[in-house]
């Protein structure tokens, strides 16, 4: 399967890895995301502020952003048809400005319910150094 390409769920398996959502960040993508987001936080947007809140490298990244990172990455893989019916995540470690996060996905479950062709999945998202920040699961439904 192709990223642009939506899974059916009969091609889908348990372990299957979605494709991964990945960007850079920093204050570039911090900006646009408050702007959006009427977010303006001082310790998302001044390194002075950061540091003051206990970050010694200054201004970090926000939570709900990483949470947007696996919103795309899962509306990704299941297409225009499918729809997102549960996500939770827990915000374990901040990032920093240049990291590399890549939102990550695992299928650990599908069922038929109610007519709803539903998969289960791992998600998180993962810093360049393999570290976990935003671990969490999802249930999609696909379009059937």
């Amino acid at each position: 399967m192709t990223e642009s390409s939506s899974p059916t769920f009969e091609s889908i398996n348990i372990g299957d890895r979605i494709p991964e959502f990945v960007r850079t960040t920093g204050f570039a993508e911090w900006n646009r995301y408050a702007a959006v987001n009427d977010e303006f936080i001082p310790i998302h947007m001044d390194d002075e502020a950061g540091r003051a809140a206990g970050n010694e490298k200054g201004a970090f990244g926000m939570g709900n952003l990483r949470l947007a990172y696996l919103v795309n990455m899962l509306r990704r893989w299941i297409g225009d048809d499918g729809a997102i019916r549960s996500l939770t995540a827990k915000y374990r470690s901040m990032n920093q400005k240049g990291d590399e996060l890549r939102a990550v996905g695992e299928v650990v479950g599908k069922e038929i319910v109610d007519g709803l062709a539903l998969v289960h999945l791992k998600v998180d998202v993962i810093d360049q150094n393999g570290t976990s920040t935003t671990p969490g699961e999802a249930t999609v439904a696909l379009a059937t």
